[in-house]
């Protein structure tokens, strides 16, 4: 099993709009082939020391079957449209990939 940690800086005061987006696209993810997980989150207050908030920040949580469901995710349509649509509104993206052991 692949995972996934996409880290998505937006720009400020533009996580609402990138959200929008972003919430049109999961139904579409989540029904491609070897899709697992895919779940889209936001910092929250939660009181602990070591936790570091970013208002700005949206990490999406994806469980894929394999490499090769992951690359043709990256490759699908629907992902190039969204790449598109919030270009303007990333200023980074990271990816965290890892397989189960």
């Amino acid at each position: 099993m692949i995972h996934v940690l996409a880290n998505i800086r937006v720009k400020a005061g533009k996580r609402d709009e990138y959200l929008a987006i972003l919430n049109t696209n999961v139904l579409l993810v989540r029904a491609e082939a070897g899709c697992l997980e895919y779940q889209p989150t936001v910092d929250v207050p939660t009181g602990l020391a070591a936790q570091r908030r970013d208002p700005n920040r949206v990490v999406l949580i994806e469980k894929w079957e394999s490499l090769d469901a992951l690359k043709a995710h990256l490759a699908a349509p629907h992902m190039e449209a969204y790449r598109r649509k919030v270009k303007d509104l990333v200023e980074e993206a990271e990816l965290t990939v890892t397989a189960s052991v």
